[in-house]
């Protein structure tokens, strides 16, 4: 793929799409490609995580370990967590088919939001709105638990 395509690819993904052109092609050519075949293990349950994936092709079982499974396709960001903190996979990740990723190293996108401040502020500001739906949903669903 070229890198046209590889930042079209990124743009797909909501979270990257915030960062804007200049960023998303930065994150592409800075980015590798890994290719796998079916079985083929992205990473494990429990293994330092220090990248996201964006799905170029062919899917992948993302299994928690309890019995919360998805299936990841093209345009979907596994591991988004891993691009901002350090931390530990809370999930395995398989790939069901023959797939491809870009992997995103966690030190390359912080390198990019070191570059444009306004981007990593559009990052900021959408991960606490989404942190304000998730408490406002545990709230909802205690309130529904106790009525």
């Amino acid at each position: 793929m070229s890198i046209d395509d590889d930042v079209a690819l990124l743009e797909r993904v909501p979270t990257l799409r915030l960062l804007g052109d200049a960023s998303l092609r930065m994150l592409a050519i800075g980015s590798e490609q890994r290719n796998f075949v079916r079985g083929d293990v992205l990473f494990n349950l429990g293994d330092d995580a220090d990248a996201g994936y964006v799905v170029q092709r062919g899917a992948f079982r993302v299994d928690d370990g309890a019995g919360a499974e998805m299936i990841a396709g093209p345009g979907a960001l596994i591991g988004e967590l891993a691009l901002v903190v350090p931390m530990k996979r809370p999930s395995s990740a398989i790939a069901i088919e023959h797939a491809s990723v870009i992997r995103v190293a966690r030190s390359l996108f912080q390198r990019v939001l070191e570059s444009d401040p306004a981007a990593a502020v559009r990052l900021r500001d959408e991960f606490a709105v989404r942190s304000s739906q998730i408490a406002s949903d545990i709230l909802m669903a205690g309130a529904k638990l106790t009525s």
